[in-house]
């Protein structure tokens, strides 16, 4: 029976291949003339599978997919990968040997995002591409693929009397994490989510394991005087995190609204959260602290 028709009237097709393995699948149409013909398209690409080694025909659906189900419990970033992979709808039912660099760049260059956020999409479209070839055998060639050229990485600071300006404009909760961001340098995620399992204020420590840090890599950092004054402010707030909103929760993430406020009634103009850790940074290289070791 290599082709049927069901109740809802679509035609299914149904395929034995050489080796006994049967192939049943939707043709998606009530037409049963499309129908036959692509059970015969099939049944001929089957066919030089089974007696000439030709691969077989895959789609970036099924890369996509295959590329989700390896990496889900070994990627920090899978989330960010999956929203980009819905923003890349062009690709979806394209043959993987089809897809061509111009096709890639057209499907890229359409998205409304900074040259940088791009490279990341193109970044994982290689990704996905070389495990394609190299691991899934799937295809032989992949496109060569360039990458856009970003401006020169931007770097923001303040000194010292603008962050006690900044600092007394945000509401208490929100300038103690300021604070302690401007002492230890720590990423916002890492300040936001900090643990009391994490810290030893008697040793003048706190620890992040592999999966708390963006490099992956275990992190021990000092606390200064400043630091340790802040964990001291927030003892009692709550029983395992150390910063809290003003309800007494954990923070989720960052109020902008806030924040931008606050930004705009110190006077400051285009700065960011992470630009306290860049801060802490020039602070301490203007102090003769070496950043790199």
């Amino acid at each position: 029976m290599p082709i049927y028709q069901r109740e809802n009237g679509i035609w299914y097709i149904d395929i034995k291949t050489q080796t006994g393995q049967r192939i049943r699948r939707s043709s998606g149409t009530k037409n049963k003339t499309e129908a036959q013909e692509l059970h015969d398209k099939l049944a001929y690409e089957q066919w030089r599978i089974d007696r000439l080694g030709d691969k077989p025909k895959r789609i970036w659906d099924e890369a996509v997919l295959l590329w989700i189900q390896e990496k889900g419990g070994e990627k920090k970033s899978i989330k960010a990968d999956i929203s980009r992979l819905r923003h890349l709808q062009s690709l979806r039912g394209l043959n993987l040997n089809s897809i061509s660099r111009s096709m890639i760049l057209e499907t890229v260059n359409s998205l409304p995002c900074s040259k940088a956020t791009k490279n990341r999409y193109i970044a994982l479209i290689r990704a996905i591409l070389r495990k394609a070839k190299y691991d899934w055998q799937w295809i032989d060639d992949i496109p060569q693929i360039p990458l856009y050229k970003e401006p020169s990485k931007r770097v923001r600071w303040i000194t010292v009397k603008e962050a006690q300006c900044l600092i007394s404009k945000l509401p208490s909760y929100m300038a103690l994490m300021a604070v302690f961001s401007l002492a230890t340098g720590l990423r916002q995620s890492n300040v936001f989510h900090l643990k009391w399992c994490q810290v030893d204020i008697s040793k003048r420590a706190a620890w992040f394991g592999e999966s708390e840090t963006k490099s992956e890599h275990s992190l021990g950092v000092a606390l200064n005087e400043m630091a340790l004054d802040v964990l001291k402010m927030q003892r009692g707030k709550h029983p395992i995190y150390v910063f809290v909103n003003s309800k007494g929760n954990p923070i989720q993430s960052l109020n902008s609204k806030l924040w931008k406020k606050a930004v705009r009634e110190a006077g400051l103009l285009d700065f960011r959260w992470h630009d306290l850790r860049h801060t802490w940074a020039s602070w301490l290289a203007q102090k003769g602290v070496p950043i790199i070791h």
